[in-house]
């Protein structure tokens, strides 16, 4: 059975004021399937080159933090993100950040989970 879904790239935005950003993520979402996954890859190199101040370690934690909000609302997330649509939905939701997400794109696919994976390897790596 195919499942439509929407996802968005997660994006390193070194400097704000310069816009310019790395691809290090993806976050997938299908409603028909109850999936809500982020997938990430680093690359130091990548990252090091256009920011070579960069700190990895807070930007792996952030990322990390993506994961745990597609899995689970962590204590004190306002109640209104229970729902997998709805933390997609604050995932989503431009913000003026050095992680930002990129346009919301769609697609179906039968098995969601390779799909995060699919993506991953084609947009990030």
């Amino acid at each position: 059975m195919s499942h439509p879904y929407q996802y968005v790239v997660i994006r390193f935005v070194p400097r704000v004021d310069r816009g310019e950003c790395l691809n290090v993520g993806v976050v997938l979402h299908s409603q028909s399937a109850g999936v809500l996954q982020c997938a990430w890859h680093v690359d130091d190199d990548r990252i090091r080159a256009v920011a070579p101040d960069a700190d990895l370690e807070v930007l792996r934690a952030a990322l990390d933090a993506v994961a745990e909000m597609c899995h689970t609302p962590p204590p004190g997330v306002d109640a209104t993100l229970t729902t997998q649509g709805k933390r997609f939905g604050w995932l989503s939701a431009p913000r003026s950040t050095v992680l930002q997400p990129g346009p919301v794109h769609g697609g179906a696919t039968d098995d969601p989970d390779a799909e995060v994976q699919r993506l991953l390897d084609r947009l990030v790596r």
